[in-house]
């Protein structure tokens, strides 16, 4: 029976309303998008978290770490309980580890140059290295803190010792010390979490005591609700157009830059993007300011901010010059160009599924038509551009997509795109193969002195605006309506932002002001 002091107790309690497009995947070892990163970082904790407002990491789960070479040896804080009330061990780190490595998805590979961890006492833990990775603390956020203890007291049903390794329980339930815990998970409808007070930072009285995340909506529904004031953060995929009816009628936008951009792939093993110079033209000819205006949503706002480069600006070896269109540069570097406008048509494709591609490809061809070169248009579903990519003949001239660093760490960003030995994905439809590229990209993953990294990197940029493999159209930049109800520095103060996809979501973070 509910009692005066419940009902009383239930009304005075705050809610947060949000959305996402795809289902949310609950089990921290299979997180991969975005909805299943919020998820993540609110009902698990890592070793290390981001800086807020600046590049490096943080202590978090974690109270110190040293390196040895290749060995990194993490002493852990030792008032640290799980949601279960089980106390944190290293022996937690290392089966969160294991089971990561065992399960083989999600965001695994980022732990490739991992050999072993172990727990060298019960809050100290090591990690040995196969080589020298310097981006090694930037991949702890991505190695979620399980409960040991609780999985193996509900594994499910599979082959060995570790049997599902808990992958039924987990895809349903939590195991984390994370602020939030989880009271239930529909991944096709919504999930639902709470505070968990006895947090070991605690979660400040402002923060949402209830969250509701929910899954699928539709932009029209999610613009009526918001309008209605019975939601409260939208997804970063409403269109520009619905964005700005929006913010028109007074809601909040909220932004996050995420480490990620927009990139025009030039396929440079077939012509005539083979030679560099036509590569050059077309990127001088990109109108960069026109493409910035496409995905503005007020005078102030955009779902994109203006590119410097291959770099995002926010990491390490970033420039500082914003891209301009120069066309007298373009006709001199087609001008160089061995092929002839007249004997070659671009394909220029776009993901079905991404439609603000086609508008940009629309763009291109009447930038690159002032040149005297001919193009069409050509729609690929993500399934079939997928295949094609896989070998070079059968690449477009021309490719649209948008990546991030799943770490925060440039590695993960520019690796996977340019390193000659990873051709033939979706990130990288470039198929570049050069010399002093592959070169800094492992020098990046091997140097560990802040400044030596910078300057690798600052190297590698320019090296990739001499050789032209992509047009950088703009560092991504995700917008969300949000109502007045909710305060999120996070996403609305740059120096309190984090430079990682998802983790500007951290509910405790946040406020709920009722207005």
């Amino acid at each position: 029976m509910l009692t005066p002091a419940m009902v009383a107790k239930a009304s005075t309690q705050t809610l947060l309303r949000l959305d996402e497009v795809a289902v949310g995947e609950l089990d921290p070892g299979k997180a991969s998008d975005y909805a299943d990163s919020i998820l993540m970082f609110n009902v698990y904790d890592t070793l290390v978290l981001p800086v807020q407002g600046g590049p490096g990491y943080a202590p978090h789960l974690a109270e110190s770490w040293e390196a040895d070479g290749t060995d990194f040896i993490f002493k852990l804080r030792d008032d640290v309980n799980f949601q279960s009330g089980n106390p944190l061990t290293a022996e937690d780190v290392v089966f969160s580890f294991e089971r990561m490595k065992e399960l083989g998805q999600g965001l695994s590979f980022v732990f490739d140059k991992v050999e072993s961890a172990e727990a060298i006492d019960e809050h100290t833990v090591r990690f040995n290295l196969t080589e020298a990775y310097s981006p090694f603390e930037a991949s702890l956020v991505r190695l979620p803190i399980v409960d040991k203890k609780l999985v193996m007291e509900n594994l499910g049903e599979g082959e060995g010792e570790m049997k599902d390794w808990g992958q039924a329980y987990l895809s349903g339930n939590s195991a984390g010390t994370g602020a939030y815990k989880v009271v239930s998970h529909n991944p096709q409808q919504e999930t639902v979490m709470e505070k968990n007070r006895d947090y070991f930072l605690g979660v400040p009285e402002e923060a949402p005591d209830q969250v509701r995340l929910r899954y699928g909506l539709e932009a029209a529904t999610v613009r009526t609700l918001i309008a209605q004031g019975e939601h409260d953060i939208s997804s970063q995929w409403l269109p520009p157009e619905v964005l700005k009816s929006l913010a028109a009628d007074g809601a909040q936008i909220l932004t996050e830059t995420g480490g990620g951009a927009f990139y025009i792939k030039m396929n440079t093993q077939k012509p005539p993007l083979d030679d560099v110079n036509c590569r050059l033209a077309l990127a001088k000819a990109y109108d960069y300011a026109a493409g910035i205006t496409m995905v503005a949503v007020t005078d102030d706002v955009a779902q994109g901010s203006p590119s410097t480069g291959g770099i995002p600006v926010g990491m390490f070896g970033a420039a500082e010059e914003m891209l301009q269109r120069d066309l007298e540069a373009a006709k001199q570097h087609l001008a160089d160009c061995k092929y002839s406008p007249e004997d070659f048509t671009l394909e220029l494709s776009w993901i079905g599924e991404v439609p603000i591609e086609e508008r940009f490809a629309l763009l291109m061809q009447a930038n690159f038509a002032e040149l005297g070169i001919k193009s069409e248009i050509r729609k690929v579903p993500w399934a079939l551009f997928t295949e094609q990519v896989a070998k070079p003949e059968n690449t477009p001239n021309i490719s649209q997509i948008f990546a991030n660093a799943v770490t925060g760490d440039p590695d993960t960003l520019l690796y996977p795109m340019y390193h000659s030995s990873v051709a033939g994905t979706w990130q990288s439809p470039e198929y570049l193969k050069d010399d002093k590229v592959d070169e800094l990209l492992a020098k990046g993953r091997t140097v560990t002195d802040p400044a030596e990294r910078e300057a690798t990197y600052a190297e590698l940029n320019d090296r990739l605006m001499e050789i032209a493999p992509t047009i950088y159209g703009y560092d991504r930049q995700s917008l969300f309506a949000a109502s007045n109800r909710v305060k999120a520095p996070a996403l609305s103060d740059p120096e309190k932002a984090f430079g990682l996809d998802g983790m500007g979501f951290s509910f405790r973070l946040m406020e709920m002001t009722g207005e």
